[in-house]
């Protein structure tokens, strides 16, 4: 009986790289790889060898050498003669503040104008039009600037609010005063302080962790109250009443635990030629606040309104068909679906926002630019070094919104069943 063997083997070739469709792709990408591999080797070693050239060396031993300069806005404890890394330090902290403020605000506002571009109302229609058109078409230093200018050139000094004729008053019931220096606002206060923590760089107050603690807690069994509350009208067809639930969870333990802190706000008072008591914020950072809000709150009205005009006009009217009032169509019908939308280039806004903040130097805020890219880096003339510190600080920042905006994105998308 005949038997017939396996075909033998084609053994490997050199040429295979090359002309085999099953290697060349990886042939490929290992050239490409090879090749920026040696292109950044050249560029390290040409910039070492013209360090050299200039006696200078690659060193971050700066960070630990005094500083030598003040900073007027600051979150944690600071002064001339703590190292520039803490300084770096207060710089990235006024980022991430002015960042975070910017971002809360310009959602809030975006959010708002862009439902109301939706109006029938021909006068709230063309006002919300005028408003996007006119920011997002002038440059947001330009904006920033005019906030810069409106409050040190405008507002009153603070002697305006002494005497028995006072031509300037405090507003938001004798609580706010907004001055040419400096605004002067409420500085909650805690009678029966838990105290602080020492982690090492700055001290943590342990009344703002028991209260993040309680809200998180609060929003977590709102949470298991909701939840709850859609099963039974899955199971039933009848939504159970939950909001005196989720007004108590959400606001009994907090209001609770800040009587038992003692918590009161010290109001600022005028003594002498200055505001005392209180906190003072610096019309840098609130011309910079208010600059980028404004300005991106435009981009992020689009946004919005072009995610709610996505959302099939079939939807509204079976949503009325229902007997769906118009606030409660666009808060469960509409804005649902409209999020997988809006949030995708809503995160695009949020890193617009981030790195925008670097143009505080301009109104003299000292962000991270303007203490390790300005004052540190020309004391220290480590240029490279801190411009390479704070590419690699707002590359962190961008990828850390970057990804929580994903899991938020993952969160609201539709689920397919």
């Amino acid at each position: 009986m005949a038997t017939v063997s396996d075909a033998p083997k084609a053994s490997f070739r050199l040429s295979m790289l090359i002309y085999d469709t099953r290697y060349r792709s990886i042939t490929i990408q290992v050239v490409v790889l090879l090749l920026f591999m040696a292109g950044a080797a050249w560029l390290v070693d040409n910039t070492v060898r013209n360090l050299a050239a200039l006696g200078k060396d690659f060193s971050f031993g700066f960070l630990w050498n005094r500083a030598g300069y003040d900073i007027n806005q600051m979150l944690v404890q600071y002064s001339n003669d703590s190292t520039h890394g803490r300084a770096m330090l207060i710089g990235l902290l006024n980022t991430l503040l002015v960042a975070f403020m910017s971002c809360v605000a310009a959602t809030v506002l975006g959010v708002i104008i862009g439902v109301l571009r939706l109006s029938p109302n021909w006068i709230i229609g063309r006002l919300t039009t005028v408003y996007v058109e006119m920011f997002r078409n002038i440059p947001v230093l330009l904006w920033i600037l005019v906030a810069y200018a409106v409050f040190t050139e405008v507002l009153p000094a603070p002697n305006a609010f002494r005497g028995d004729n006072p031509t300037a008053s405090m507003i938001l019931f004798d609580s706010v005063a907004l001055t040419n220096r400096y605004t002067a606002i409420p500085d909650p206060m805690f009678a029966r302080s838990l105290g602080n923590i020492d982690v090492g760089l700055f001290l943590v107050s342990l009344d703002l962790v028991a209260i993040i603690a309680v809200i998180t807690g609060s929003v977590l069994v709102n949470r298991k109250i909701l939840a709850s509350a859609t099963a039974v009208q899955n199971a039933t067809g009848v939504r159970p009443v939950t909001w005196w639930k989720s007004i108590l969870v959400l606001v009994a333990p907090v209001v609770l635990l800040l009587l038992a802190l003692g918590f009161h706000a010290e109001r600022p008072v005028l003594r002498g030629f200055n505001f005392t008591g209180g906190l003072d914020v610096s019309n840098s950072l609130m011309a910079l606040w208010l600059g980028l809000t404004l300005y991106t709150a435009a981009f992020i009205a689009e946004i919005v309104r072009a995610g709610i005009g996505a959302v099939s006009r079939g939807q509204t009217e079976a949503a009325f068909a229902l007997g769906l009032r118009p606030n409660r169509t666009m808060s469960l019908v509409i804005l649902p679906q409209a999020l997988r939308v809006i949030v995708p280039p809503l995160i695009s806004q949020y890193l617009n926002i981030t790195k925008n903040s670097s143009l505080a130097i301009a109104v003299g805020y000292m962000d991270l630019r303007g203490t390790l890219g300005g004052i540190t880096l020309n004391q220290t003339g480590r240029e490279l070094e801190c411009v390479l510190l704070m590419m690699l600080i707002y590359l962190t920042i961008s990828l850390l919104i970057s990804g929580a905006m994903n899991v938020y994105n993952n969160s609201v998308k539709l689920k397919e069943r």
